[in-house]
């Protein structure tokens, strides 16, 4: 189950990572508040490529199976913009966005070892 989740989590990520910086995948028109948030990101000149990067990134070593713990940690602030992001501006991809926490959560539980210094 554990490894279920590390690939389906990474292959989602990776794909969409890859699409932000390839473009391959249509994306249909966000609402126009989500589009202004996405422009300005574009606009940055850097947030939306370090946050596709670090999305890419993050899968590629879930996918590879090294570093998970790391991995996750630094997933998880990506993944919560993405799930706030369609929950308050673009509420079609909200179930994909609650999956991918879910399965992140899941992860980082059945590896909470790892984060255990965290928390002293």
């Amino acid at each position: 189950m554990i490894h279920a989740a590390r690939i389906v989590l990474a292959l989602v990520l990776f794909v969409f990572g890859l699409n932000g910086m390839l473009h391959f995948l249509p994306v249909p028109p966000p609402p126009a508040p989500a589009e202004a948030f996405r422009q300005a990101l574009v606009d940055s000149g850097y947030m939306l490529p370090l946050w596709k990067g670090v999305e890419f990134l993050g899968a590629a070593l879930l996918l590879a199976d090294v570093w998970v713990p790391f991995a996750l940690v630094i997933l998880t602030p990506v993944l919560v913009n993405i799930f706030l992001f369609h929950l308050f501006l673009a509420p079609a991809g909200l179930g994909l966005a609650v999956t991918m926490l879910v399965l992140t959560a899941f992860l980082a539980w059945r590896r909470r070892t790892a984060f255990a210094g965290l928390f002293t």
